[in-house]
C-alpha cells in the first residue's frame, strides 16, 4: 500500500469515527493527544496459524497428531528396550518436567489447541546435542545437550520453549505440506524439462526443491526462537538465556559449522542478533513474572562454557 493510500485510508477512518462520536482526541498537529492511553506490545506479536485448503488436504491435523503419537511411543519403547530411557525418578527428568510444567500454561496464547494436548516429557541417554517436541506436546531431550552445553534452567527453558514453539506453530504440518507441493512441482517440472531438452535434469530439480524447503525451515527456526523465549519468559525464565545458549552452541561448533544456505538452522550470530533486537519486549515479560521492573533485573549469569 502506498503512503498516499495509507493517508487516504486514515482520513476516511477518522471521518467515520467523528461521525459516530468515537474519534480519538487529536492535538493541533494531527497527532494523538499525549493523555490518550498508549498501547504497549505484550511480548512477541501472535500471528494467525495458517489454514489453507492445500495444507488441510496434504497434512490434516488429526493425521499428523496420530502419526506423532505412534512415532513418539515407538521411540520411547526402543529407548527403554536399549536401556537408554532415563528413569522417571532421575533428577534430570524431574528437572525437565518441572520446567515444562511452568511453561505449558503459557502455550495456548500461540495455539489454543494446546490446552487439550497430552503433554509428555522424557530424557534419552545419548551424546546428541538435540531436543524435540512433536505435534501434540510430546517432548524429548537427549542428555548430550544438557551435559555438553552445561545448561542452566533458564537455558533448558530456552531450548524447550523453542522446540515447543515448533509444535505450537504447526511447523511440522507446514513442512510436510510444502514438501508435498515442492515434490509434485519439481517432479513435473523436471520431467517436462527433461523431455524438452533430452537431458535428465530431474535430480537437479529435486535438489532445487529441497533448498526451497530448507529456506522455509530456517524461517520457522527464527520464529521458534522468539516464540519459545516469549513463553519461557512468561513462565519466569530469563530470555537472555537464549543469547548464552547460542554462544555455547557457537563454541561447540566453532570447528566447521555448516554453511547457512545448506542448513535448516540460521547461523548462531544471526539468531543472537534477532534475540537481542527483541529483548525490549521479552525482558518486560520476565520482569513481570518475577514481580519486578526491567531496570532492577540482575545481570544474567550462565554456567561455565560448553564442554
Amino acid at each position: 500500500m502506498t503512503m498516499f493510500f495509507k493517508h487516504q485510508h486514515a482520513a476516511v477512518i477518522l471521518a467515520l469515527s467523528a461521525a459516530l462520536g468515537t474519534a480519538p482526541a487529536l492535538a493541533q498537529d494531527g497527532r494523538q493527544a499525549q493523555n490518550a492511553p498508549q498501547v504497549v506490545q505484550d511480548g512477541i506479536a501472535v500471528k494467525p496459524l495458517k489454514n489453507s485448503t492445500w495444507r488441510n488436504i496434504t497434512a490434516p491435523e488429526q493425521a499428523i497428531n496420530d502419526q506423532s503419537a505412534q512415532q513418539y511411543t515407538a521411540m520411547m519403547s526402543q529407548a527403554r528396550e536399549k536401556g537408554v530411557l532415563v528413569a522417571e525418578n532421575d533428577p534430570q527428568v524431574k528437572r525437565l518436567r518441572a520446567i515444562a510444567q511452568r511453561i505449558i500454561p503459557h502455550t495456548t496464547r500461540w495455539n489454543p489447541a494446546a490446552q487439550g494436548w497430552k503433554w509428555q516429557v522424557n530424557l534419552v541417554q545419548s551424546s546428541q546435542v538435540n531436543a524435540f517436541c512433536m505435534p501434540g506436546g510430546r517432548i524429548g531431550f537427549y542428555t548430550g545437550i544438557i551435559d555438553k552445553l552445561n545448561l542452566t534452567d533458564d537455558e533448558i527453558a530456552a531450548v524447550m520453549g523453542h522446540e515447543i514453539a515448533h509444535a505450537l506453530r504447526e511447523h511440522g504440518r507446514d513442512r510436510q505440506s510444502k514438501s508435498t507441493a515442492t515434490g509434485l512441482f519439481t517432479s513435473a517440472a523436471g520431467a517436462l524439462v527433461s523431455a524438452w531438452s533430452g537431458y535428465d535434469v530431474r535430480g537437479l530439480a529435486n535438489t532445487a526443491g529441497q533448498l526451497v524447503v530448507l529456506r522455509f525451515s530456517r524461517d520457522e527456526e527464527r520464529e521458534a526462537d522468539l516464540v519459545g523465549l516469549d513463553i519461557a519468559a512468561r513462565a519466569g525464565y530469563d530470555p537472555r538465556a537464549g543469547i548464552a545458549l547460542w554462544n555455547k552452541m557457537a563454541s561447540l561448533n566453532e570447528r566447521g559449522a555448516p554453511i547457512e544456505l545448506l542448513s535448516t538452522h540460521p547461523g548462531g550470530a544471526n539468531r543472537i542478533e534477532q534475540i537481542q533486537d527483541h529483548m525490549d519486549v521479552l525482558l518486560p515479560l520476565y520482569a513481570r513474572a518475577k514481580g519486578t521492573a526491567v531496570d532492577r533485573l540482575p545481570p544474567y549469569r550462565t554456567s561455565v562454557a560448553a564442554r
